[in-house]
């Protein structure tokens, strides 16, 4: 197992979890599989895994509150998996600490696909090199934007000297706006620079992670430009 990535996956229903776990481990995953949100939360605090993959209707504690518990201990990459794509459950989700979601019911390639594009942007959530061309104050690698402080090399970020707390993918979002201060960027063009998405996916992840990024660096720092996007006031 320690040369695999390892997957914990938390569904309640026997036929999916059992399937989604045998077609996980056909492609390599080491999957460690739990029936509620209780076992599931044991298992992440005496396994860590690399990524996890948890429904959010399971019993016990649900899985939104399952991803809120593990976001509190940290940053490891969270997929939700819901059974109605217009669901309130999703936007909770994400806002509890998600990196993406899955509708169900889903296609196993489609999965595994979206399981290897969260786990590419978390090995690659160093520095881009853009933010050498960005337009902000920036010393040895640091990006200045007002109170704000990002240093692409060091992955911190300070804020009136204060750091601040970023997962991998507000850190990511965050160096997008930063290597193009004052340029819009459409919701399309983050999904697919952040997300690593080479097709069409829900922007609702993109606005509740830049309200998220919002939240921490300053309300005012990332401005929305109605009709076309977001953009990083320099």
């Amino acid at each position: 197992m320690a040369d695999q990535t390892h997957v914990l996956f938390v569904e309640d229903d026997d036929v999916i979890r059992e399937a989604t776990q045998l077609a996980l481990e056909r492609d390599g995953f080491a999957v460690t599989a739990m029936p509620d949100g209780l076992s599931g939360l044991e298992a992440f605090r005496a396994n860590r895994p690399d990524i996890a993959l948890l429904d959010v209707m399971v019993p016990g504690l649900d899985g939104v509150s399952l991803c809120r518990r593990i976001r509190d201990e940290s940053t490891v990459p969270v997929i939700m998996l819901s059974a109605r794509a217009d669901s309130i459950d999703v936007v909770l989700g994400l806002e509890a600490g998600a990196d993406d979601y899955v509708t169900k019911p889903f296609d196993g390639a489609v999965l595994v696909a979206r399981i290897r594009a969260v786990l590419r942007r978390f090995g690659h959530a160093g520095r881009d090199d853009r933010a050498d061309d960005a337009g902000a104050a920036a010393t040895g690698g640091v990006l200045t934007f007002g109170e704000l402080e990002v240093d692409t090399e060091g992955m911190e970020v300070r804020r009136a000297g204060e750091p601040v707390a970023l997962t991998p993918t507000e850190m990511r979002l965050l160096l997008e706006f930063s290597s193009a201060p004052g340029t819009v960027l459409s919701r399309d063009k983050l999904l697919e620079r952040v997300w690593d998405y080479g097709w069409g996916g829900d922007t609702r992840v993109v606005d509740v992670h830049v309200q998220r990024l919002r939240t921490k660096i300053g309300q005012d720092r990332i401005e929305t430009v109605r009709g076309f996007g977001y953009k990083l006031k320099a």
